[in-house]
């Protein structure tokens, strides 16, 4: 199981390299299952993080997408 440290690194340094991510890519890439909370912690250390909000087409189910606008 991963730290909750090192699942913010490995979070922070993906979005480092302009990347953005939804929760189910968090799962897949990392087998983080709690991106929102690893959001939260990169937030409180002066990252600004973007939320964009998405809409599933077929499903009508919302979901973020997070991108990294300016480092800390």
């Amino acid at each position: 199981m991963k730290t909750v440290n090192s699942q913010t690194n490995m979070i922070l340094n993906y979005l480092k390299e302009g990347n953005s991510i939804t929760t189910l890519e968090a799962m897949i890439l990392f087998q983080i299952t709690c991106l929102a909370e690893r959001i939260r912690d990169l937030r409180e250390k002066g990252y600004v993080i973007n939320s964009l909000m998405i809409k599933d087409d077929k499903s009508g189910k919302r979901y973020a997408r997070y991108s990294l606008v300016s480092l800390n």
